[in-house]
């Protein structure tokens, strides 16, 4: 297959839904030379966190998801906010979601999401030495149960399938490469 780009021929806004906002593009195929529409959806940028403590446990969290209607173990994370780079982000939501501050955070990478119809990215961001010295600051629609919990316990969540979320899997992942390097 050649690497030849799509030309865009149009853009047009396609709705506003407070956490994104979609966009309709059409695009010329480089192999048939014909115009297909696709649908976009551009949001800002997620942080997912790491985040290790003294006594080198994950600091986890617990929360009812929609999209799933269960509860699901997974790691901090939100959304990054305007002009806010991703390490401060991470030490932002840490605290807000859990109550832990630590410090040496370290940027491990990001994922496309879903690079089909997404535009935004997922950073994660390692911490340790983490301790808990603060509360929990939530956002009104947030109910997080915090949860500390050893790697090894962490390997078997993600092994029997208690921990399910493509984005925490794939930030596990870039942790994998950091141990290794």
């Amino acid at each position: 297959m050649k690497n030849n780009k799509w030309e865009t021929i149009s853009e047009v806004p396609a709705g506003d839904f407070r956490i994104f906002t979609m966009r309709e593009l059409v695009a010329k195929s480089p192999r048939t030379g014909k115009n297909h529409k696709f649908i976009l959806i551009d949001g800002s940028d997620w942080i997912n966190i790491i985040g290790i403590t003294v006594d080198k446990k994950i600091v986890m969290v617990k929360q009812y998801r929609f999209g799933t209607s269960n509860f699901e173990l997974e790691i901090p994370g939100g959304i990054i906010e305007k002009n806010e780079e991703p390490i401060e982000a991470a030490i932002r939501e840490l605290r807000e979601e859990t109550g832990y501050i630590g410090s040496n955070p370290k940027y491990l990478g990001y994922v496309d999401p879903n690079p089909a119809f997404q535009t935004n990215k997922c950073h994660t961001v390692l911490i340790q030495n983490c301790e808990k010295l603060d509360e929990q600051d939530l956002d009104p629609g947030e109910d997080i149960e915090v949860e500390v919990t050893s790697e090894k316990s962490i390997q078997k969540y993600i092994d029997e399938g208690t921990i399910r979320h493509s984005l925490v899997l794939s930030a596990f992942r870039l942790y994998e490469i950091e141990k290794t390097s």
